[in-house]
């Protein structure tokens, strides 16, 4: 069968030109080309046809209106080995019944091409404002993370069918250490990447974040990572129990690095972490501009702490005396220059991996992170009877909410100190009443004791 020598519909099926029932294989197979693209529409199912290229190429299409009235032309695909007559009449219908519904086929066709990866949406989070009030060494680390755990997991599916599920999938796979690896970085060469339980939490953290901005700017509707459970700040840290342990802390520094075994500006560093209770990216991102030794304060800009970007003011940190002779100590740098200087390249001091030798020197338990030493001296000031104001003052913390766990954590130790303290009169009472002799709680704190 040839087409007619005559103006066919490029537009709309039936105006012009070659109409017919069904457009059978043989049909189809029989179509030859002329000096003009042009289509054959068929009646089953209304809108179903196949252009033919001035080529011989032929390509099936489905013509149909939206709602609003607008022509649209949705193509099929080429016909070949994998698309048959049937098969793409097949299509047609369930384009069809879809119209029928009230649905725009060509219009989602047209989002799915538009729609961004996760990979895009990350990116475009980094570059964002939001991303940028973060503190420098936040934004560092969070880019690592980004870098090395979710791009790699996630960053080739569409951002807007991510699921629940993938992010619980990816959140196990860096648990797993499935993302670890060695890396080059500007700063320090090459970084040793481990992954573990806090990196998965924090990672998750980070997706949720880069989702919650695109919803706020438009871009997506839902956040995948919402509903998905991370440790809250503190639930896997131990604390400091009592001058004991910050002892053995202390002597494990002080051998380790009088046998070199440390570097001294690593050391110092956790020193000042665990006398002032500071973050680490705020002692490692302490500049000597922040420091006022006269009065014994650490200024740090709304740039410069984590809660700076929401609350807009600067966060005031009290030096003791040795944390001020800790500092004193090293060496005098330019106002921009941090206080704690890497040994080499660009960045921040690293001192994750040094804790992790002296926590095992110490004989720490294994969950006790740098984070734990902030955790140990809030721990520590509320059990002291400090309020949840004074709390929030010396932590930083820009809700009360986030303070108030140590209230809990220090009026639950006071309960338990109670009861232990009470159980030698418990033994003499149950005794004098003819009971039998109760045991008897030592009166010890124990070291590993949990922070809320």
């Amino acid at each position: 069968m040839c087409l007619p020598q005559r103006k066919v519909s490029r537009e709309k099926p039936g105006k012009w030109g070659v109409k017919m029932a069904k457009l059978t294989k043989v049909e189809v197979d029989n179509l030859k080309p002329s000096d003009k693209d042009a289509f054959v529409w068929a009646d089953d199912p209304k809108g179903f046809g196949v252009k033919v290229f001035t080529s011989g190429v032929k390509s099936f299409v489905f013509q149909y209106r939206t709602n609003e009235g607008k022509s649209r032309r949705y193509t099929i695909g080429k016909l070949s080995d994998t698309l048959t007559v049937e098969q793409a009449r097949k299509k047609a219908k369930d384009l069809f019944r879809e119209v029928l519904a009230g649905n725009d086929p060509m219009g989602h066709k047209q989002q799915r091409r538009e729609a961004i990866t996760v990979e895009t949406l990350l990116n475009r989070y980094v570059e964002s404002p939001t991303f940028a009030e973060k503190a420098e060494t936040t934004k560092a680390t969070d880019k690592g993370r980004i870098e090395r755990h979710l791009i790699p997991l996630l960053g080739n599916k569409f951002a807007d069918l991510l699921t629940a599920d993938d992010v619980r999938r990816a959140q196990n796979a860096i648990k797993d250490g499935k993302t670890a690896g060695r890396f080059k970085t500007v700063a320090r060469g090459l970084a040793k990447v481990t992954g573990g339980a806090g990196t998965a939490d924090k990672s998750v953290l980070i997706l949720r974040a880069a989702y919650a901005w695109a919803i706020s700017e438009g871009i997506l509707k839902d956040n995948p990572a919402a509903s998905i459970k991370v440790a809250q700040p503190g639930q896997r840290e131990t604390i400091l129990g009592g001058s004991d342990d910050y002892a053995a802390l202390f002597r494990t520094l002080a051998k380790m690095e009088n046998e070199h075994r440390i570097r001294s500006n690593v050391a110092d560093a956790i020193r000042l972490i665990a006398l002032t209770g500071a973050r680490r990216g705020e002692v490692v991102g302490l500049h000597w501009q922040y420091v006022d030794l006269k009065s014994g304060l650490i200024t740090l800009p709304p740039k410069a702490h984590k809660t700076g970007s929401r609350t807009g003011k600067p966060r005031i940190i009290g030096l003791p005396a040795e944390a001020q002779t800790i500092i004193a100590r090293q060496p005098k740098g330019e106002p921009e220059d941090y206080v704690f200087k890497p040994s080499k390249g660009e960045g921040t001091l690293n001192i994750a991996k040094p804790w992790m030798d002296v926590r095992k020197e110490a004989n720490f338990p294994d969950n006790l992170g740098l984070h734990g030493l902030r955790h140990s001296l809030a721990s520590h000031l509320a059990m002291a009877g400090a309020s949840a104001v004074e709390l929030m003052e010396a932590m930083g913390h820009k809700q009360v909410s986030t303070t108030q766990r140590y209230i809990h954590f220090a009026e639950r130790a006071r309960t338990t100190l109670a009861e232990r303290a009470a159980s030698i009169a418990m033994a003499g009472m149950n005794e004098a009443n003819g009971k039998k002799k109760a045991d008897v709680v030592p009166l010890k704190k124990p070291r590993k004791s949990k922070s809320a």
